[in-house]
């Protein structure tokens, strides 16, 4: 394989997908679009979910309950990034739930054996299915970093214990509470609790409590990137099967995705509310099917086709490298300088 082919599909994909910095935003700068679909109607503290039996149940495979859980996370560690912009659009777990609104405004969530209705809108539109590959992916990138928060002690001393639904199907993929996760999974519980820790600490080392003086920006990203990849890891081999009920193309999409992950996170890109709508602008706005060949996709825009021929390019190159291509990329990127320099020549492409 030639290098340079490697390195150029990483390049474009960085290139369109990738601001380089995080912006502090006004309150002018936003509108209802740019919040996940439906947020209006999610929970925003714990116990506006049910409480039964001394219990906070929550059930994730419904679609707002599951946004209600990023909310709670977004609200509760909030005053940490009052320094990145107003209304805590600077906090960088906005990336989150967003990604979960874009997957339910695409039909991701939805069942695609089509066995059952659900997440269809003929049926229970926020009903969110564990026969989806996306939705499966998304429990270790929500309920998982929500029991890590709790295990910090983000809440504080909880008045109730928290109960975790299960899904109908193949209960055993999913872990219910702190205590069964940390049993199968410890590792990664460990990595978001240590994210949530962190933020914590420089709480406490603060001397004013408006101006969180010992935070840093760059190494809270570090932290939550690192649990974030960790777990995609973890769940990637768990519901591989799931992947048969997709078209080839989205199938494909989804393996693609996934690698991108790990070099997108190696920058520590700022996962915060511009950044992130900016950047799902370029993700395909409908499932793919069958015949969907980037980049002559006709209901797509130039971009989203490029991003997804990128995104194929990527893989491939680092799928015919045995992963060298992404072992160069983290090395590059394994300073604070490196992934300034990184970003620099990212906005440098960007507007040549």
């Amino acid at each position: 394989m030639c290098p340079y082919f490697g390195i150029h599909a990483l390049l474009i994909v960085t290139v369109t997908l990738s601001p380089a910095t995080a912006t502090t935003w006004s309150e002018k700068d936003t509108t209802e679009d740019e919040y996940p679909p439906l947020w209006d109607l999610a929970p925003e503290n714990l116990l506006d979910f049910p409480v039964k039996n001394n219990k906070i149940i929550i059930n994730p495979w419904n679609y707002p309950e599951r946004l209600g859980i990023y909310k709670i996370l977004l609200n509760s560690s909030a005053k940490y990034f009052a320094s990145f912009g107003t209304q805590n659009f600077g906090n960088i777990l906005w990336g989150l739930p967003l990604q979960h609104g874009w997957q339910f405004r695409t039909g991701r969530l939805a069942d695609p054996s089509h066995v059952t209705s659900c997440g269809y809108e003929d049926g229970d539109a926020l009903c969110v299915s564990e026969r989806s590959w996306w939705s499966s992916m998304n429990y270790y990138l929500a309920v998982i970093p929500f029991l890590g928060a709790v295990d910090a002690g983000l809440f504080g001393q909880l008045q109730y214990q928290i109960e975790i639904l299960p899904p109908e199907e193949r209960k055993a993929d999913f872990c219910l509470s702190v205590a069964d996760c940390r049993s199968r999974m410890p590792k990664l519980v460990d990595e978001w609790k240590d994210y949530f820790e962190y933020l914590l600490s420089t709480d406490n080392k603060a001397m004013n409590s408006v101006v969180f003086s010992s935070f840093n920006l760059d190494e809270a990203l570090g932290l939550m990137w690192r649990a974030h990849v960790t777990s995609i890891a973890y769940a990637l081999p768990k519901f591989k099967d799931r992947l048969k009920y997709f078209s080839d193309p989205e199938a494909s999409f989804g393996k693609d995705w996934s690698i991108a992950v790990d070099f997108i996170a190696a920058t520590h890109f700022s996962t915060d509310l511009q950044n992130v709508n900016h950047f799902q602008t370029f993700l395909p706005p409908r499932m793919l099917v069958k015949g969907d060949v980037p980049p002559n996709i006709s209901d797509f825009s130039p971009q989203q086709n490029r991003v997804l021929l990128s995104l194929r390019a990527l893989n491939k190159a680092n799928r015919i490298s045995g992963g060298l291509l992404l072992k160069l990329w983290k090395k590059a990127m394994s300073t604070e300088e490196g992934r300034k320099i990184g970003r620099t020549m990212i906005e440098q492409l960007m507007s040549s």
